[in-house]
């Protein structure tokens, strides 16, 4: 090869203008942004997104379950590929919600309002948590036209839960999304490790780990402390201020008796759709479905809660079954590609939700990081559905069992039939 040739063939690219196209350049996976993530955050900030409860059985089967099942694409021509759907009677890019993260400033200042954002720039639905560090009014106020979900825990106080219910209504979220998985907080063995305490304990590591990432540690100190805003009906007057109380509640939790009552009360107070989160038993999900329940959010709290927990894919297959159309069921846990929500959307699910993946993509590099993140997913499932050999998200949900198989299944459901051996005389 002569060096013109050489010459034609080499790109040089010049310096990345801007953030996206520098995370464009480096980070091709969910994983490219998880390890960015990690040598931006303090190791104590970064494992308290890791982590999960005890000794995180479900944390890992989460991402495992996905590995158990294979694509078998069919021949054939896609044209018009389109991602679009319909989430909770409302529109949505992707089949792809954000779920609720707890704490979310810790990892970047913009935290919540960030994300709204980027979930605003790709057309997607966000849940906004009640133990966020943002007001659900200045996310509100960040991202206008975005479809925002509320976040909040069952209580058999109703005088609050009506203040709470009447302030979510006016700040413009048009869904919850209730816990129905957090009667304790999980034995997370990490946190403990790492001194993330209710209250935290402060050690000699932490300050060095603060001293070794100095970004993370300015734009912690120089905004509002870490505080949970949006827990009862009162609107924050100034800046949001921290309390060992606040941080009880984020790592410590408090029981609060609540049953199926309370599911039925809150369903009478509240006039739009209602998702209950953490559901993988299949009797919850045909009585939530009996009591006009609007979603399941299929999940076992990303292997936070209780270990051992079942993963939400092992049990998707059986809770469509029971729910039978009645509801629809979202998923969320160890889902790391755009192939992962193809898996589960062919498993009968109506769309796929996410936390820590766009959780690496705010620590990394704030609204840009989520974006990119976003349009990862966006770029995965189109190549994944059009390598399937399906147009639609329509198409993917009413063939999809026939294009995916899982590994302890025959690939030949039936013994092949022996092809007789040839006469001796035609042998040769």
């Amino acid at each position: 090869m002569k060096i013109k040739d050489i010459r034609a063939l080499a790109s040089v690219q010049g310096p990345a203008r801007s953030t996206a196209e520098r995370l464009s350049r480096k980070c091709y996976s969910v994983e490219d942004m998880r390890k960015l993530a990690a040598k931006r955050l303090p190791k104590s900030i970064f494992e308290y997104i890791e982590g999960g409860g005890e000794d995180e059985v479900s944390l890992r089967r989460n991402r495992s379950s996905f590995d158990d099942w294979s694509f078998l694409p069919k021949w054939g021509s896609v044209d018009n590929l389109d991602l679009r759907t319909t989430i909770l009677g409302g529109p949505s890019a992707m089949p792809v919600t954000l779920s609720p993260t707890g704490g979310t400033r810790l990892f970047h200042p913009e935290g919540e309002s960030a994300v709204a954002r980027a979930a605003l720039a790709a057309g997607i639905p966000y849940g906004l948590a009640h133990l966020s560090t943002t007001t659900m009014e200045a996310v509100s106020a960040a991202a206008p036209g975005l479809r925002r979900w509320f976040n909040l825990e069952p209580t058999s106080d109703k005088g609050l839960l009506q203040a709470v219910l009447d302030r979510v209504s006016k700040a413009g979220y048009e869904a919850l999304l209730v816990n129905v998985d957090c009667r304790a907080i999980g034995h997370r063995e990490r946190d403990y490790r790492n001194g993330f305490t209710a209250p935290p304990s402060i050690k000699p590591k932490t300050v060095v780990e603060g001293m070794l990432h100095p970004a993370w540690a300015l734009g912690f100190l120089a905004n509002d402390a870490i505080a949970f805003p949006n827990l009862d009906a009162q609107i924050p007057d100034g800046p949001l201020a921290s309390s060992p109380d606040m941080w009880r509640t984020l790592l410590a939790g408090s029981y609060e008796p609540t049953d199926w009552d309370d599911i039925r009360d809150l369903r009478e107070r509240w006039n739009g759709p209602i998702v209950l989160k953490g559901v993988v038993n299949v009797n919850d999900a045909a009585l939530a479905a009996s009591m006009g329940i609007d979603a399941l959010q299929v999940s076992n709290h990303g292997g936070r809660q209780l270990d051992h927990m079942a993963a939400p894919l092992d049990v998707l297959p059986e809770i469509v079954a029971k729910t039978a159309g009645r509801m629809e069921i979202i998923v969320d846990g160890g889902i790391r590609r755009g192939s992962d929500v193809v898996k589960a959307l062919a498993l009968g699910a109506d769309a796929c939700s996410i936390g820590r993946p766009y959780l690496y993509g705010l620590a990394a590099a704030g609204q840009a990081g989520v974006e990119h993140v976003l349009k990862m997913f966006t770029a995965e499932m189109t190549r994944t559905m059009m390598l399937l050999g399906v147009s639609t998200i329509e198409e993917l949900r009413a063939e999809g069992r026939d294009l995916i198989r899982h590994r302890n299944e025959a690939f030949v459901r039936n013994q092949p039939t022996r092809i007789p051996e040839a006469p001796l005389a035609l042998q040769k």
